[in-house]
């Protein structure tokens, strides 16, 4: 018997693992993971951005947690030997009508203790020759990682210190006693007495085999991304993004410098018929049945349709995302783009129709669900481990 269960092999739950195997070395964990490789979905198929925090409400788990993380993520990689690379962000106003939203924003940014400043259009094209824009916001320490290569080594420190970590055990039920909770895995039964869920995008549903579904249910969007062909690759020298529209948790789509190599553009956000629907064909009966019949779908669709129905448009139509991204680099055209590998977020629904904006941590008595934790989860996940860490000790 372990003392703690974590569920799911991405970087939210190899950091929660990790923290605990350094918080509290006498304590023993296991990880467990569906898949046949860690940080096969969320935390392997993003842009690997280290997250500033600027953009996320003063106060909130998500400002908090970033501005943490990203220090706990830096200091990490530094031990780890990991490359990792703070090339700075422009937050672009290409005009006019966008800058109070600009304004508001580095207000924010101000409010979290981020190191950025306004930038008139001289200095902004200094720093990205190609790109337009009336004003930016300069966000020197911005960065970029590898979350995949922070993940196995994650992973190799939590075995290092006595953890385990044990790819393909699918968790297929809970059983939650007075003393101690079974997972039942397709590898056969795992017990111990504290279990933490950081299934990501089946997080609803592992929590609720404890037989008290959550009042949150996630919702998988698609972000397809492309990739600048190599003649173009100078037209981005490190990340350009809008504006975003304060209404939704998504950020538009921008221009990304990859530590690796590279310059993705992207992503959109199209509602995907699949919880792991990397493909616009990849279809699941149960996941879209589940998510048509949950109590807040209809809400969002009537609210927010015509957003979705653009999304959808660049989804199909290339000419409509390359205009999209002409607004940042009005010299992208068609011949620049080639396909990149597409990711999928797990995006929380409240009830009332509203997509849950903050991360979402529930307790209960022997099991903590991680119910939403969409970006900036990867660059926060040290701190959301911490967190997480901290609320089980209370009960050891």
């Amino acid at each position: 018997m372990h003392d703690v269960i974590v569920i799911g092999g991405g970087i939210v739950g190899l950091a929660t693992a990790y923290r605990l195997t350094e918080l509290h070395p006498r304590r023993t964990v296991i990880v467990l993971e569906k898949e046949t490789r860690l940080a096969a979905h969320q935390s392997g198929h993003n842009s690997g951005v280290l997250h500033s925090g600027i953009y996320y409400k003063p106060g909130s788990l998500k400002a908090a947690t970033c501005r943490a993380g990203k220090r706990a993520m830096e200091a990490f990689c530094e031990s780890q030997g990991i490359h990792y690379d703070l090339c700075g962000k422009l937050i672009v106003a290409v005009d006019a009508s966008e800058l109070a939203g600009l304004q508001a924003l580095y207000e924010r940014g101000q409010a979290n203790g981020v190191v950025c400043e306004i930038i008139n259009r001289q200095r902004l094209r200094e720093l990205e020759p190609h790109a337009a824009g009336a004003r930016a916001i300069h966000v020197a320490e911005t960065g970029i990682v590898d979350y995949r290569t922070v993940s196995e080594r994650l992973a190799a420190c939590i075995r290092e210190r006595g953890g385990d970590v044990q790819c393909g055990a699918r968790v297929i039920g809970l059983k939650e006693g007075a003393s101690e909770i079974v997972a039942e895995t397709t590898l056969g039964p795992f017990t111990a007495r504290y279990a933490v869920n950081c299934a990501g995008l089946h997080s609803d549903r592992v929590a609720g085999y404890t037989g008290e579904p959550p009042a949150i249910k996630i919702l998988p969007f698609r972000g397809e991304y492309y990739k600048l062909t190599k003649e173009a690759e100078h037209l981005c020298r490190a990340l350009i993004y809008p504006v975003p529209d304060p209404q939704f948790p998504f950020l538009g789509v921008h221009f990304t410098r990859m530590i690796g190599g590279g310059v993705e553009c992207g992503p959109n956000a199209v509602f995907a018929l699949a919880r792991e629907g990397y493909r616009k064909r990849d279809v699941s009966a149960r996941d879209l049945f589940e998510a048509l019949n949950s109590p807040g779908f209809l809400k969002l669709a009537r609210r927010h349709w015509r957003m979705g129905a653009g999304e959808l448009w660049r989804s199909f139509n290339k000419g409509a995302f390359v205009r999209a991204l002409k607004r940042l680099v009005p010299e992208i055209c068609a011949r620049h783009l080639a396909p990149a590998e597409a990711g999928v977020r797990a995006q929380a629904l409240a009830a009332n129709g509203a997509l849950v904006d903050d991360f979402a941590v529930e307790e209960r008595p022997r099991l903590i669900n991680v119910l939403n934790a969409p970006s900036p989860a990867a660059t926060a996940s040290l701190a959301i481990g911490r967190l997480i860490v901290e609320k089980l000790a209370a009960h050891f």
